[in-house]
């Protein structure tokens, strides 16, 4: 982009307008979110993105150096593959508030203000990318190996496992802040009364927010050099991340009661990363077309999703994620984040 921040100044701007309506006008008051909602919201970002596509297919998006086909179809790969990566945020962030037990109706904002952190982190990762690699080519090979080893750990590994107690963010939280052991309704901070001195403190909702943001980084880093094997444009880069993190929000409302059914999708996932790993490690002496990259994407993906649906698995039930944990007397362990190790291992258990 030669310098020029302008574009990635108004793009983003557009995007904190959306968020602005999106929580000062639509989700103004804490409710539940409803399917039929959150299906709207998620077509709204697919249509804005395919719209956003078109205008640089046709060179109508009045960014000096974007525009085409070639262009189009590298955001439109880097789109989907970014947005089929989020459905694992998805699954994560049912874990997350299981564990914690949010309300429903505090769901969405905290994935909101998680939406708002990501643009942050994502934006300073791609700038961080882009430049080492047009300042060091081979790191690109660093990238290459590192998705083809995280698409076989993908394929390999079990589920992964929730641990509060070992995320270095939440330390540092109970650190500087105390927690209070129940949530506040909607709020992330409170003054409480704390031996005898009024303090401010944190809720398990900020807990659970900053695990949240955590979680997403450790995805970005699979995700953004994902991106950078299709396009080396920053601005296409980030755009699509963009579009897709819009998307995760309402995917979250309307998978998180199904995530389980698509099995296979992992697998799908996993060899969507050693192609893209392969293709980086090949690209000083083979570049595989955009349009093939696409298909080979999409294929893989719309695969394992029908596959996942001909032949499903027996589920292992699972607490439920709405689970309101307001009413002390519907819980019988308590609180929220407990105080004694004993009591959050069995809150552990219990999730």
């Amino acid at each position: 982009m030669n310098g020029n921040v302008l574009p990635y100044v108004a793009f983003t701007a557009l995007v904190l307008v959306i968020l602005a309506i999106d929580l000062g006008v639509i989700n103004r008051k804490a409710h539940v979110v409803k399917v039929r909602e959150a299906g709207l919201f998620a077509g709204l970002t697919v249509v804005l993105a395919g719209a956003f596509a078109g205008a640089m297919w046709l060179g109508y998006l009045p960014v000096e150096g974007v525009g085409g086909q070639k262009d189009a179809l590298e955001f439109l790969t880097g789109y989907l593959i970014e947005l089929a990566l989020s459905v694992d945020n998805i699954f994560v962030f049912v874990l997350i508030f299981a564990y914690f037990k949010v309300p429903p109706q505090y769901q969405h904002r905290v994935l909101f203000w998680g939406v708002l952190g990501a643009l942050i982190m994502r934006g300073i990762m791609i700038a961080a990318g882009a430049l080492l690699i047009e300042r060091f080519h081979w790191i690109i090979y660093v990238f290459g190996a590192f998705l083809v080893y995280t698409g076989i750990k993908m394929a390999t590994q079990d589920e992964m496992d929730i641990e509060p107690e070992s995320n270095p963010a939440l330390r540092l939280i109970r650190r500087f802040f105390p927690v209070t052991s129940q949530y506040r309704e909607k709020h992330f901070f409170v003054k409480e009364n704390i031996g005898g001195k009024l303090r401010t403190a944190a809720t398990p909702l900020f807990v659970v927010l900053v695990m949240v943001e955590t979680t997403d980084l450790i995805f970005a880093v699979d995700s953004i050099p994902a991106i950078f094997a299709v396009t080396r444009d920053p601005f296409l880069v980030y755009t699509s991340n963009v579009f897709a993190i819009l998307c995760l929000r309402s995917l979250y409302f309307l998978l998180a009661g199904v995530i389980d059914k698509f099995h296979y999708l992992k697998l799908g996932l996993s060899a969507v990363l050693v192609f893209i790993g392969a293709k980086m490690l090949a690209s000083g002496y083979y570049h595989v077309p955009v349009a093939i990259s696409l298909g080979v994407v999409a294929g893989v993906l719309i695969g394992s999703v029908v596959l996942s649906l001909m032949f499903p698995k027996a589920l292992q039930e699972h607490d439920e994620v709405t689970h309101d944990p307001l009413n002390p007397g519907d819980d019988p362990a308590g609180p929220i984040l407990p105080t004694d190790r004993a009591a959050r291992e069995e809150v552990g258990k219990r999730a």
